[in-house]
């Protein structure tokens, strides 16, 4: 099981220096992957019980710019965004995006992309929000056929694209697409689809549940169902340590490819902070030997 980070978005000072060297430092340590929210828009929350994740107070560096800053800074640590709201962006443009990154990063990016969930950011801008599950479907075709081909046609419900492409294209013809979400159709959605599962921050016994039926489903359209990679996460914020470690013991026995450890919601503000964290959560996976 490969262990990595989640950026800490809204929880970290907007220094370059010190956001290098918590990637430099990440790596050093021995985390193996950088995960990192997406929004483009916050929000003014329309009433005061909105029960929102994010509004307009909170800060999202953009995922593509910051991992192009942090893969000149280290050499194996890869990147994945979880999730890139999908449906609220032009599709060849994330295309060109996640092509260019793959190439400057020598294939070390994985496209995490889900629906998301903020009409209100769909709605400024410019997207529809009840379309968004037909949307990213097709999207995720165009995606890979700008991706494998020098020049495409297609002629969709949400894209007409007439004798065009994109250069470069990713080194192996494709980036993968890992999709995120546990409604029942989004499971549906990844089996038939997706390379990967990034799977919602819930309790054990759903995630065990929706893991059950996202492997039965995977068998149903002829797919392996353990070599299928799965991503879960763990907040320290959350929980604590030690409850994190059962998680990820668990997570193990499930056959859990991946694990990205979370340090929002616990005060922290500085790079410094983050790592102090990190580090000592590393410290204690290597002490349960679970790395």
């Amino acid at each position: 099981m490969e262990f990595g980070v989640t950026f800490p978005q809204t929880d970290i000072e907007t220094d370059p220096g010190g956001i290098r060297t918590f990637a430099e430092t990440i790596e050093a340590v021995g985390y193996e992957h950088i995960l990192a929210y997406d929004h483009i828009l916050g929000v003014e929350p329309p009433q005061p019980d909105w029960d929102g994740s994010y509004d307009y107070t909170d800060q999202f560096l953009e995922p593509f710019v910051l991992f192009s800053q942090l893969a000149t800074v280290t050499d194996d640590v890869e990147f994945l965004t979880g999730v890139l709201v999908l449906p609220q962006r032009e599709t060849p443009l994330v295309a060109k995006q996640a092509a260019t990154l793959d190439v400057l990063t020598d294939g070390r990016f994985t496209l995490g992309a889900g629906v998301g969930w903020n009409d209100l950011e769909y709605r400024n801008l410019g997207f529809d929000f009840e379309s968004r599950g037909s949307r990213i479907v097709e999207q995720v075709d165009v995606l890979r056929e700008l991706w494998a081909d020098d020049l495409i046609d297609y002629d969709g419900e949400y894209h007409r694209i007439e004798a065009a492409g994109i250069n470069p294209r990713p080194e192996d013809g494709s980036v993968p697409i890992w999709l995120g979400g546990g409604a029942d159709v989004v499971l549906r959605r990844i089996a038939r689809r997706a390379d990967g599962w990034i799977a919602p921050t819930i309790p054990m016994s759903a995630f065990e549940s929706k893991l059950e039926k996202l492997r039965t489903y995977l068998a149903e359209e002829g797919r392996d169902p353990e070599a299928f990679p799965i991503h879960a996460r763990v907040k320290l914020g959350e929980l604590d340590p030690e409850t994190c470690l059962d998680r990820v013991e668990r997570f193990d026995e499930l056959g859990v490819s991946a694990v990205a450890v979370g340090t929002m919601n616990m005060g922290l503000t500085d790079a410094s902070e983050h790592l102090e964290v990190l580090e000592g959560f590393m410290a204690d996976l290597r002490e349960a030997g679970l790395t």
